[in-house]
């Protein structure tokens, strides 16, 4: 049989699992943990930093307690779902004993017959990792405990009081705490009653303060190998990043045919309209550069051209048609390649477009790109020009159809109203995904983008 000792250990000891962070990521490396055992912590308190495949994030924990253990040191790499910290969420209680090393596995249970809704990085399968039970471990506990342990282990409810907690994950259970909100009192809206960051926001007063998005941790350069003098080769690790760049260009490169098509534009009124836009004080506190009006440029071309704005569903043999444009911009990182996006990109103006890319190309700068900022795109621009390069042949970001390459922007000679003069001249590259765009459309989609930034008036007359 089953001690009451065994029950309320169960109940005292709390674990918090990895989370999937991203979206649909199934593993991260713990960069830095912030807390030691022994130390206090309380609900939405950050605990460590770890970096996934998208972004470095830090990670709040969504109870109180006493760090009683934790399950990896720096620098592991963890899968979704593992355990990585123990908490004592009872440190002054006397009924319970010491926190056994690791938790028993669960008792077999009858399978589901479907798959259930579950919190984003939680309730996911258990780590194939093996653990040796505990000595002296009972037989297993009545059939109702090991759903309540579950939950209360997975941080979805309390295992010793039957009334369940609300449904939340730790950035939300932050965010209601920041803005003083009592999550039992919200309406969940989302799948499985789950609470979101929406149905907070709804909850709180008007007057309340806007909240920033979740905290993620400053980014630094990946950690130089040391190199042994005299050696012939050295072997990096590839891992985060670097890791999902790999894989990412692969899947893409070897799945979509890509077409690439190049056009040299005459930018010269382009250059000249940017100058005045910088005089110019509606613009005013907004960084006005060459790649704004080009980025407004392949907006309109789109709204010419809708059928690049789309996607390949290869599981239902349908082109998905988007009526939104998530525009992504290429920036090089310390840690790599990243491509965020702007939301709804072609709802805005050009003062708002030019403030979405300041802040976008600050975030990346400063390493504080989210995941969320990261997925969801529909077209990319990369700016390979920046680096004097002419020209590339850019590979298709995955879920995406067209990427454009904007080369350097050089003086060169040029015939202008039947004169050789100098312009300011520049490549354009477009690559896109030949089974949904055919080289008419795509050529037409180049074409309109070159025509806007020879003749920026376009912009009015094309809008």
């Amino acid at each position: 049989m089953t001690t009451m000792t065994d029950t309320s250990n169960a109940a005292r000891f709390r674990e918090f699992k990895m989370p999937d962070v991203g979206e649909g990521l199934t593993e991260a490396e713990i960069l830095k943990w912030y807390v030691q055992p022994g130390d206090t912590v309380t609900d939405g308190q950050v605990v460590c930093e770890v970096e996934t495949a998208k972004a470095a994030v830090e990670l709040p924990i969504p109870f109180d307690g006493v760090v009683h253990a934790l399950r990896f040191p720096e620098g592991t790499t963890v899968d979704v779902g593992q355990v990585i910290i123990a908490v004592d969420v009872a440190p002054g209680s006397d009924s319970a004993a010491a926190e056994p090393e690791a938790p028993a596995p669960a008792p077999e249970a009858e399978a589901p017959k479907g798959r259930q809704p579950v919190l984003v990085g939680y309730g996911v399968a258990e780590s194939s990792t093996k653990r040796r039970a505990r000595k002296g471990a009972e037989t297993a506990p009545p059939a109702a405990a090991p759903a309540a342990v579950q939950a209360e282990l997975n941080g979805q409810g309390t295992a010793a009081v039957p009334e369940a907690r609300p449904l939340a994950k730790p950035p939300v259970r932050k965010l209601a705490k920041d803005l003083g909100i009592d999550l039992a009192t919200v309406t969940p809206t989302g799948v499985g009653g789950v609470i979101t960051r929406e149905d907070v926001h709804a909850a709180a007063t008007p007057e309340a303060p806007p909240v920033p998005e979740p905290s993620v941790a400053p980014v630094v350069a990946e950690a130089e190998v040391p190199v042994q003098q005299g050696a012939r080769e050295t072997r990096i690790p590839v891992k985060g990043v670097r890791k999902a760049i790999a894989q990412a260009m692969v899947g893409s490169a070897f799945t979509a045919p890509h077409v690439t098509e190049f056009v040299t534009v005459d930018v010269t009124r382009t250059m000249k309209l940017v100058a005045e836009l910088k005089e110019d004080k509606d613009m005013a506190g907004v960084r006005v550069n060459p790649l704004l009006v080009i980025a407004k440029a392949l907006l309109v071309a789109i709204k010419r051209n809708p059928g690049v704005n789309a996607v390949w569903d290869e599981a239902n043999q349908e082109i998905v048609q988007k009526h939104y444009v998530n525009l992504g911009i290429a920036a090089a990182t310390p840690r790599g390649l990243i491509v965020p996006n702007i939301k709804d990109a072609q709802d805005q103006t050009l003062p708002q477009l030019a403030a979405s890319l300041g802040e976008l190309v600050a975030t990346a700068r400063d390493g504080r790109t989210s995941p969320a900022a990261m997925a969801g795109g529909t077209v990319t621009i990369t700016n390979v020009g920046v680096f004097g390069v002419d020209t590339g042949t850019p590979i298709l970001n995955p879920g995406e159809s067209a990427i454009l390459a904007v080369g350097a922007i050089k003086l060169q000679p040029w015939v202008h109203k039947g004169k050789v003069k100098p312009r300011q001249v520049t490549t354009l590259a477009l690559s896109f995904d030949h089974r949904l765009i055919d080289g008419e459309l795509g050529s037409k989609f180049l074409a309109d983008i070159a025509a806007i930034l020879e003749q920026p008036k376009r912009l009015i007359t094309w809008a």
